[in-house]
């Protein structure tokens, strides 16, 4: 009896893989925007969705107020052929990127939708509201990843990038994820490959709870309107750190940026010591950045800023003590190449 009751039980287990097996995936991707377009980050989650399976419909979601929201969500339709729905929340609840009113709007999209998969980016945005969310739908969110091997099967990172961890995903849908932009890039779009545009649809609000704003409330944004490039996806970034010793001399930094037109980023220590405002740090505390071309003055290269940097195509450094760490970096890259102390 207790045999037929266990052949049982591991039938109905082995059912409800299959099942899920069988079952093609679906994806809502949260998207941010901003001047009524969407950020570049955002469409690095779309290219992730395209690697959980061939036959994977992507939604789209974007929520804000006003004119720019539409703006977005038009140029959004026809930004990327993957995306096959764009799903609009118009309510001046969703006018500044909030955790506890997003969270619920997720919340409110995945009962209605069932998605398989929910993706966001690995920064502020993502990392604010995507653990919510996941709280709310009582799912464990995969966090950082940089690469994707099957529908529930995912690499990220962990002590500080130095290692590189496979995860398993066992639990109930939805399957929810952060992704590096970096680790997924978007490849340039021909004019061949774009569809006539995917469907844009209204989220009906009605059922959404009046107390979803929750305790959290806007209260400014500060931001430096300097014309370089956004410090995420830019092809050339410019750091400085703690050896520049004062604000004075960062500006050494940003004036080299602008030649160049790259960004400026800097180390924890430089923030620390107030030489530029935090949104500028790169590190696993910051910002994770992938350029072209990595620039790194008076940065020695600490496990935390390595971590952020270490991606990038080609690392330059500049400082005096050529056993600093991230000299290390660059010989795993270069191992031909030797280090002049200057």
């Amino acid at each position: 009896m207790a045999s037929r009751l266990l052949l049982q039980n591991l039938s109905k287990r082995h059912l409800l893989r299959s099942t899920f097996a069988s079952r093609s995936a679906s994806t809502l991707v949260l998207a941010e925007h901003e001047g009524g377009s969407i950020k570049a980050q955002s469409l690095s989650a779309v290219v992730a969705a395209n690697s959980l399976s061939q036959d994977n419909p992507v939604s789209l979601l974007l929520a804000g107020s006003g004119s720019s929201l539409h703006q977005a969500a038009e140029k959004a339709a026809t930004c990327h052929p993957s995306i096959s729905q764009v799903l609009v929340a118009d309510s001046e609840k969703f006018a500044y990127p909030l955790a506890e009113p997003w969270a619920k709007l997720i919340q409110l999209v995945q009962l209605k939708g069932d998605y398989s998969h929910v993706i966001a980016t690995s920064d502020s945005f993502g990392k604010n509201i995507l653990p919510r969310a996941a709280a709310l739908l009582d799912v464990s969110p995969v966090t950082d990843v940089v690469d994707i091997n099957g529908p529930r099967q995912f690499i990220r990172p962990i002590y500080a990038g130095n290692a590189l961890c496979t995860v398993r995903y066992t639990g109930a849908n939805p399957c929810m994820l952060t992704v590096r932009s970096t680790s997924f890039p978007v490849p340039p779009i021909s004019v061949d490959s774009k569809s006539g545009g995917a469907s844009i649809s209204e989220v009906d609000l009605s059922t959404l709870d009046e107390d979803s704003v929750g305790k959290s409330r806007f209260m400014k944004l500060s931001s430096q309107d300097t014309g370089r490039p956004d410090l995420g996806s830019a092809k050339i970034v410019v750091t400085g750190g703690r050896a520049l010793k004062s604000a004075e001399n960062f500006k050494m930094i940003e004036k080299l940026a602008e030649k160049l037109g790259a960004a400026v980023g800097a180390t924890r220590a430089a923030v620390d010591a107030g030489f530029v405002p935090n949104d500028l740090q790169v590190g696993q505390t910051g910002k994770i950045v992938a350029p072209e071309l990595y620039m790194a003055f008076g940065v020695s290269g600490a496990i935390q800023h390595l971590a952020g940097m270490k991606d990038s195509k080609i690392i330059v450094a500049v400082n005096k003590d050529s056993d600093a760490p991230i000299f290390q970096v660059i010989l795993l890259s270069y191992p031909d190449m030797h280090i002049c102390p200057v």
